[in-house]
This record gives structure tokens, C-alpha cells and sequence, in this order.
């Protein structure tokens, strides 16, 4: 087991290949349904998926159309001219032969991705390419034998390759986060992590600080959440140490991520791309793109993270407000309406409490059902309680209702008695029997020697001779005043 400070003698280096699987109805060359979920094996297949003699591919337009977004959020030129090739290899899941995607004329050329880290800064993590190909099927594997499922073979892809950018295994994950908050914001992916809607491959090498050249790499496949790809890189830069310092080599491989075990373990030794034999794919013609068509495309892509950010700047958010606020498309729409109709101040307290009801999980396996929400409850609600008429509490409860219930915030606080009471004579009389009772009298002579902390149990007990009705604010007013 190497120490920390050997670790620290070496830097890690990572680059990541995304695949992100495009929101389309159908398959990228085929009329067959693109959403497998919950389908029974080889039942969302066709003719040209199974890879049968005579069949033709029809190039799916929609597919072209979110690619080009998908080059919008990746601050990335879109290639005026790309291509397919045949990338040949055999294998059970692949009938063809081979696997139709964009080797020499990729659709989208050079990038870059701004990825926060939580400490305030970002990494800059530049694209190298993305290139539009088919996914292949699935295999299963048991004692003795393996079962195939087509019903992936032919789904649409990008698959986004970075440049060897990352030096940290926080570094990953937040590359990994934000380009998933990037697709699914254009509208790209439906961002479904648990059905693998976004896979990443992890590429880690390690070298000796300060050496020029890179170490032997090793490819960690098919991660599906971020939380694992900060895991396998952590894991990876270890294990390729501990092997550097006991006199053993990196050998070039590609690696599985085992969940449970928090390892990785090697698959098979990486081939390098000549044994693929591509080839251009003389069945599906180029694309073709005028710049006035992809100008037309881009302009329909909404707004992304980055500017969700610059326009919350004013609302003075911690990073993990924005985060769980992003994690939600539909929160942060919301919350961007109530700034611009009713301002910061409103916004700020509405964003805490999406947030709040948000969580921190960033890796959300499946991309939830949010009903439509009007900006106007959550306005009436901040204005309630900027006018004492509920407690932080009792806003936060209402807050959740309204999530799912039409009912008006006053309903709501009226069906519930939430209201809370700001009535001074009301309070007055609550206040001076609180005082009276001998059972106060110890935080009474507390107070006067200065400690001040014990004025919280004479509000606590006006808010319980209330019912919870006083406004705690004002009862504290009166008792200072008292005393």
C-alpha cells in the first residue's frame, strides 16, 4: 500500500470518452422504436438492426439535428461536411460485422466544457471531437452461456472525446456532471443514467511529477453515474502507482468497474485502432450542412447551466443551492421566471427552498416526472412570509404541497392553521402570562446577567400557549421590551 506522500510525487492525468444516447423516437438508421426501457428482449428491432442481407440504412434526421445542438453546448464548430465509416470488428452483439459510425469526418469538430469544482474554481476541459455512430446490442452472461438483446443495436449516439484535460479524480466528476447537465439542458439526451443514457469511459495514466510524457493509459468502461466515475479514477491512480513503485509496468487495457467492491479489474489488453480496418460506408451518403441551417438549429437550443449561472449571480447562491437548483431543469426555469418578475430577493428565498426540497444527489438514476409548475404560488408564498404572515417553517410545508397541489399558499396556511398571528394585543396577553409563570423566572434572571440565549425558551413557550399562531419575531420584541 503506496503512502499519500508517494502519491503525491506522481500526477494523474484523464480523459474521458462520452456516449450519449440521443432523445430520438427512432433508431439512428432504422423505423424502430429508440426507448428499449422495460421492452421485452429482441422486440424493438428491424430488418436493417438485425443486419440483413439487402437492407439499406436511412440516416435518421433528428439524430443530425441534435448532434448540431449538442455542438452548441460544447462551444464547438460544426463540420460542414462529415461522414460515416465501418468500424470492423465480430462479435455477438454486432450481426453486421461492423459498426456504422463517424471515424475521419466526425459532425463536431474542436470544444471546450467550464466544469465547476467545489471549490469555487473550474476546469477547463477541452473537446477533441464528437462523432455521431450506432450503439451495439447487449450481451448477458451466465455459467455456460450468454444471451444477446438487439433492442440497443442501432440506438443513436455522439460520442464526446476529450482532450487529456483532468487531474483529479474530483476533476472527473465534475466534467462528468456537467456535460450531462449540458445534454439534457439542449435537449440532447434524456439524460436517463440508470438506463444508460450517458456511459463514460475513464482513460487514466499516471506519470512522475514534472515528466513530459504521459504514462501508459488504461480504460475504465462503461461508467453510469458520476459518483463511480470519481471512484474508478481515485481507484486507478492507486492501483497504476502501486504497480509503477514495485518495479511492474502499465500495461494498455481496458478495465470494468466493479460497484461493489470499489475496483477495478482488467477485461482485456486495448487494441489499437488499425485492427478495427474502417472503411468508408459507401450505403449512407455525407452530410451535407449549409451555415445558415445550423445558425437555425442552434438558435432552438434553450438556456444552458453557464448562463443559468452568470444570470444568478445577483441572487448571491452557494454553490450547492446552484447545483441542486440545476440538477432540476424545471426548478431552474422556475426560479429564473420569479427573478425576472418579482426579483432577486423573492427568487433567492424560492431558490433555497428548491434546493431544500431538491437534495444534493447528483447522480439521479432516472429523470423524474415534474408537473407543471406556475411561478405565481411560489411568489405568493415569499410574499407571506416577507410579511410575517407565516413562519420559515410553515412556508417550507406549504412549499411542498404546492409541488403537487393547485391550491393557493393561503389556502393551503388556512386549511393547515399556518397562519401566524402578528396581532400585538393578541401577543401582549400570551407574553405577560409566560412571564408571570415561576417556571420562567430562571431564564428571566438569565437574561438580566446577560445571557442572552435564554430568551429562546420564553418564545418557545408563547409559540406553545399560541399553537404555533405567534409571530416569533414579535414576541421576542415584546419580551425584551418587558424585561
Amino acid at each position: 500500500m503506496v503512502t499519500q506522500e508517494t502519491l503525491d510525487t506522481y500526477d494523474m492525468t484523464i480523459g474521458i470518452e462520452c456516449h450519449v444516447q440521443l432523445a430520438t423516437d427512432t433508431k439512428l438508421f432504422s423505423g424502430a422504436d429508440n426507448d428499449a426501457r422495460d421492452r421485452s428482449p429482441n422486440s424493438v428491432v428491424s430488418p436493417v438492426d438485425y443486419g440483413l442481407p439487402g437492407m439499406l440504412p436511412v440516416l435518421n434526421r433528428k439524430a443530425v439535428d441534435l448532434a448540431i445542438m449538442a455542438g452548441k453546448a460544447l462551444n464547438a464548430d460544426i463540420a460542414r461536411v462529415s461522414r460515416f465509416d465501418r468500424k470492423h470488428y465480430f462479435y455477438p452483439d454486432l450481426p453486421k460485422g461492423y459498426q456504422t459510425t463517424q471515424m475521419y469526418h466526425p459532425i463536431i469538430l474542436a470544444g471546450h466544457v467550464d466544469a465547476p469544482l467545489e471549490d469555487g474554481t473550474s476546469v477547463k476541459v477541452r473537446i477533441h471531437h464528437a462523432h455521431m455512430e450506432e450503439d451495439a446490442g447487449k450481451l448477458t452472461h451466465y455459467e455456460g452461456y450468454s444471451l444477446v438483446d438487439l433492442n440497443r443495436a442501432g440506438t443513436p449516439l455522439i460520442e464526446i472525446v476529450s482532450e487529456p484535460d483532468i487531474h483529479s479524480a474530483a476533476g472527473a466528476k465534475a466534467y462528468a456532471s456537467e456535460l450531462h447537465r449540458l445534454m439534457t439542458y439542449a435537449g440532447v439526451t434524456r439524460g436517463d443514467l440508470y438506463h444508460g443514457n450517458m456511459r463514460f469511459d475513464v482513460n487514466v495514466s499516471v506519470a512522475p511529477k514534472g515528466a513530459i510524457e504521459l504514462g501508459t493509459r488504461a480504460e475504465v468502461k462503461n461508467l453510469n453515474s458520476f459518483r463511480s466515475v470519481e471512484k474508478a479514477a481515485e481507484y486507478e491512480f492507486r492501483r497504476q502507482v502501486e504497480r509503477i513503485e514495485s518495479g511492474e509496468k502499465i500495461v494498455q487495457e481496458t478495465r470494468g468497474w466493479d460497484e461493489v467492491k470499489q475496483i477495478t479489474n482488467s477485461q482485456r489488453s486495448k487494441e489499437d485502432a488499425q485492427d478495427y480496418r474502417y472503411m468508408p460506408d459507401a450505403d449512407i451518403p455525407p452530410i451535407v450542412l449549409t451555415t445558415e441551417e445550423i445558425t437555425q438549429i442552434q438558435l432552438s437550443v434553450p438556456m444552458l447551466p453557464p448562463e443559468y449561472r452568470e444570470k444568478w449571480l445577483t441572487l448571491e447562491l452557494d454553490r450547492s443551492v446552484i447545483d441542486s437548483l440545476l440538477s432540476t431543469r424545471e426548478y431552474a426555469v422556475l426560479v429564473t421566471e420569479i427573478q425576472e418578475k418579482s426579483g432577486d430577493q423573492i427568487a433567492k428565498r424560492v431558490a433555497h427552498w428548491f434546493a431544500s426540497a431538491r437534495g444534493s444527489d447528483e447522480d439521479s438514476e432516472t429523470v423524474a416526472e415534474i408537473k407543471a409548475l406556475s411561478p405565481d404560488g411560489f411568489v405568493e408564498l415569499a410574499a407571506m412570509v416577507e410579511k410575517s404572515e407565516l413562519s420559515s417553517t410553515a412556508a417550507k410545508e406549504i412549499f411542498i404541497e404546492l409541488l403537487t397541489n393547485d391550491e393557493s399558499p393561503r389556502a393551503i396556511a388556512e386549511r393547515k392553521n399556518l397562519l401566524q398571528v402578528s396581532d400585538e394585543g393578541f401577543i401582549v396577553g400570551i407574553v405577560e402570562e409566560v412571564l408571570a409563570d415561576p417556571a420562567s423566572a430562571r431564564s428571566i434572571a438569565d437574561i438580566k446577567e446577560g445571557k442572552d440565549k435564554a430568551i429562546g425558551y420564553l418564545v418557545g413557550q408563547v409559540m406553545k400557549k399560541s399553537q404555533g399562531k405567534a409571530n416569533p419575531a414579535l414576541a421576542q420584541k415584546l419580551i425584551r421590551e418587558r424585561l
